[in-house]
């Protein structure tokens, strides 16, 4: 037997390893299962370049849980490691790097040491995170020289032990006696989950007990005349070995990209809209798959989907700041080799291979829309609704996407018309101008709510956008800075005369004097410190009277209510402020001059005020009610 001390200068480093190498410490068996697929490959590396020659028909990883020893075990059947590499492996150069961890540790703060994680192989000693003690069995693949098995053993002190054992077959395990603190990952579905979380793709099979199934006995039937069935155990293999993002596109069909993605996300029904396969070796390796998903309302429900891997082992599904924001919205996969495995998401955002993979992915989404744009715009449309959202989230937030977005970003109309922004600017530049020579784009943002108001400008020739989404309040004011000369307003923010240019104004059929009467007569019964009163001259058909709202005041309150306000976070903490507009050629407003009815003066300014707030879905409570009443009233003969 060898005993002996590793060469540290610390008396004890592994409460450090323990508390500050990963943040999460379930990351111990990802570590060593990766450890295991590592040493399984070079096996199969050697066995393809005729260096070795022995038995790899079975080369699966097997995971043991012993909750009575309270041990956790790992074993594979890779190269294995004779007692020297043991000692240079194990007790030198990956304790070396322990100890520059932790002279690292002593000039960094905590929040520094996420950084520097990454520099260190350090992967076998994630082990110490959840154990008391660790053993090492292991035997070479090697037939010459230092063949024997080797049994390391090392209770999280600078001691260790090492000597011959007994092994039959080649491979390496790891068992790991479990701490007091850590017993939660004894329980068999605690493990399970992680690995299905870390492993499930990993490109070796990898064994977890058993799992019972349910098998048709060929040609036998039961008492019911029914084909027999019965429960069998099998060995529960929890990972696909062969992932369809390491295929090539051309054989794959649809529908393998469709079972797939349900495959990942087995609780979403719906299928993808269209997904991107991507496959890139020069400058950097990637591989991977990402589906536009159709998106819900919520936006935070959407994220985190997807999932970044290094050579198929899990590393986050937050990647944030590693891809674009807007295209967090997406689902699937993304592996990277030159992606670090041992780092901190802070780490990954500094990384300049990320930063490159990144650019890459936002290049290929908008290649991808602008062909399917370009080839069939009729299938583009359909799908514009579902899509719309990653394209103006990329507008909004990454200002370089634009350039591309701009080619096959689309605006659509109250008639269901879709327009590139170049052809929308073209519709309606003869007719939607103001007195300032600036383009007016009237919008709805419920086309049912603000029928009226659509109805209403439409008779005078004017087009009308749907922008009925969650984000267009950020998208319309990111479009006024990026279209020239443009201005967007919603239909119920103004009269259309005080928007548009219009060589054919109508005069006013009441006179000042007039005016200020009828304005007497409304102010007794509204509420001016909530309403503005304003007279206009519309033509008679208009309502008599109608309610508007300022288009800043309202756009900032929508998007401080979305997040993010420009910095008009208070918005949502004003009261409400409403313009009330009287048409004065509304024969209904000139007959209040000639009522001298006091009361039947008041019954008419209570119903028009009270069609003017239904119009704007402002009427509610106990006053629509009393509105429905008196309108019942009216109507008795």
């Amino acid at each position: 037997m060898q005993k002996g001390k590793i060469n540290v200068q610390t008396e004890n480093i592994f409460p450090i390893i323990k508390k500050f190498l990963y943040s999460e410490h379930e990351i111990f068996l990802r570590e060593l299962i990766s450890n295991a697929v590592d040493a399984t490959q070079k096996l199969k590396t050697l066995s393809a370049l005729g260096k070795y020659s022995g038995d790899i028909s079975d080369i699966t990883i097997e995971v043991t849980l012993d909750p009575e020893k309270k041990t956790i075990s790992v074993k594979d059947k890779g190269i294995g490691m004779t007692s020297s590499e043991v000692d240079k492996y194990i007790n030198q150069i990956a304790f070396s790097s322990a100890e520059e961890f932790v002279k690292k540790f002593k000039t960094k703060s905590e929040s520094e040491m996420n950084a520097i994680i990454g520099h260190f192989g350090l992967g076998f000693y994630s082990s110490f995170m959840v154990s008391e003690k660790v053993e090492i069995i292991t035997k070479t693949y090697q037939k010459k020289g230092e063949t024997k098995a080797v049994h390391w053993e090392c209770d999280g002190s600078p001691d260790y032990t090492m000597e011959d054992s007994e092994k039959a077959d080649r491979g390496t395990e790891v068992i790991l006696h479990i701490a007091e603190d850590s017993v939660s990952y004894l329980d068999e579905q605690t493990l399970l989950g992680i690995l299905k979380k870390y492993c499930k793709f990993l490109p070796v099979p990898i064994r977890f007990g058993n799992e019972k199934n349910w098998e048709t006995v060929e040609g036998e039937k039961d008492e019911h005349g029914h084909d027999k069935r019965i429960e069998v155990e099998k060995p529960r293999i929890i990972n696909n070995t062969s992932p369809i993002w390491k295929k090539k596109p051309v054989d794959l069909k649809d529908e393998d990209y469709k079972n797939f993605y349900h495959e990942l996300y087995p609780y979403t029904f719906e299928d993808p809209l269209f997904w991107i396969h991507l496959n890139v070796d020069y400058p950097f390796n990637l591989t991977g798959i990402l589906y536009f998903p159709k998106v819900k309302r919520n936006l935070e429900v959407q994220k985190d989907k997807i999932q970044l891997y290094c050579n198929q082992v899990f590393v986050t599904d937050s990647v944030e700041g590693i891809v674009p924001d807007f295209l967090t919205l997406l689902h699937g996969v993304i592996d990277s080799p030159d992606i670090p495995l041992n780092v901190s998401r802070s780490y990954l955002q500094s990384d300049p291979n990320v930063k490159k993979i990144s650019n890459h992915i936002t290049k290929k989404v908008a290649d991808k829309l602008e062909s399917l744009f370009k080839d069939s715009r009729p299938d583009f449309e359909a799908k514009w609704d579902d899509i719309k959202v990653f394209i103006e989230y990329g507008i909004i937030s990454q200002p370089d996407f634009y350039d591309r977005a701009k080619k096959f970003c689309l605006l659509k109309n109250v008639d269901g018309k879709y327009y590139t922004l170049e052809e929308y600017e073209a519709l309606v530049k003869p007719a939607q101008q103001d007195k300032d020579g600036q383009l007016v784009y009237l919008y709805a943002t419920n086309q049912h709510e603000q029928y009226s108001f659509i109805e209403s400008v439409k008779a005078r020739g004017y087009d009308v956008l749907l922008m009925d989404g969650i984000l267009e309040a950020h998208f319309i004011n990111t479009l006024e800075q990026k279209l020239e000369k443009t201005r967007f307003t919603r239909v119920d923010s103004d009269t259309v005369e005080k928007l548009i240019k219009k060589e054919d104004a109508l005069p006013s059929k009441l006179d000042e004097d007039q005016q200020k009467s009828i304005r007497e007569m409304m102010e007794k019964q509204i509420d001016t410190k909530k309403f503005t009163l304003a007279f206009e001259s519309l033509s008679e058909s208009e309502m008599p009277l109608f309610i508007t709202q300022n288009e800043f005041m309202r756009r900032m309150k929508d998007m401080s209510a979305l997040g993010g306000g420009g910095g008009y976070g208070f918005m949502g903490e004003m009261p409400e402020n409403y313009n009330l507009v009287v048409n004065s050629n509304s024969p209904v407003v000139g007959r209040l001059l000639l009522e001298p009815d006091p009361d039947k003066v008041s019954a008419i300014i209570k119903q028009l005020f009270d069609l003017a707030l239904l119009a704007q879905n402002m009427l509610k409570g106990k006053e629509l009610a009393e509105f429905i009443r008196r309108s019942a009233e009216d109507l008795k003969i």
